[in-house]
């Protein structure tokens, strides 16, 4: 049986988006499987904005909502990525930080992300130690939060920040609003 009709048995729309037109296997990359293992059926523009042809359509991959639950760990895994691509859109980190995977899925997950040449600066906090996706940071000074009307109070704990594309700036939550906070106010919890 061929590796599409394989696929069209497991669904008969894009696993990602849901569309039925013009369907097609796409690999996802260093998989440890093989076959249909390894693939997911995408639409043409699901496959033509991960393979980076056409612009990405941010409000397209709010489809991901549904399809990051699939029991499929290839479209689980293909999920992950794209939801880390366009993670500087707040309901993207959202439904990011909801995604769980298995171990053996996230590092396949993440397999690609580390292949990716990353020359930006590291994202340090105020005594220069390096910041990650995930760290606990707590406040070293009180900041007032504009347009949220209240004060992030000194020794306020941050859970679980996302890094932003300038590395001057992370992202968490405080006070039960998500914020943009500067580095240099923060230390590494």
């Amino acid at each position: 049986m061929s590796l599409e009709k394989e696929l069209l048995q497991r669904s008969s729309c894009c696993e990602l988006c849901g569309a039925q037109t013009d369907l097609a296997a796409l690999e996802v990359s260093h998989s440890p499987y093989s076959g249909a293992s390894a693939h997911v059926l995408a639409c043409s523009n699901c496959r033509s904005q991960i393979e980076g042809s056409t612009e990405l359509v941010l409000n397209h991959w709010r489809c991901l909502n549904d399809s990051m639950w699939s029991q499929e760990t290839a479209v689980q895994v293909m999920a992950w990525r794209m939801l880390k691509r366009i993670s500087s859109e707040t309901w993207a980190q959202d439904l990011l930080d909801m995604l769980y995977l298995d171990e053996d899925a996230q590092a396949w997950a993440q397999a690609a992300v580390a292949d990716e040449d990353d020359d930006t600066a590291p994202t340090k906090d105020c005594n220069g130690a390096v910041l990650q996706a995930g760290d606990n940071v707590t406040l070293i000074k009180d900041l007032v939060v504009k347009g949220a009307n209240f004060t992030a109070k000194r020794g306020t704990m941050v859970r679980g920040i996302s890094l932003t594309s300038n590395p001057e700036h992370i992202e968490g939550r405080v006070n039960g609003t998500r914020i943009v906070l500067v580095s240099a106010f923060l230390k590494k919890a």
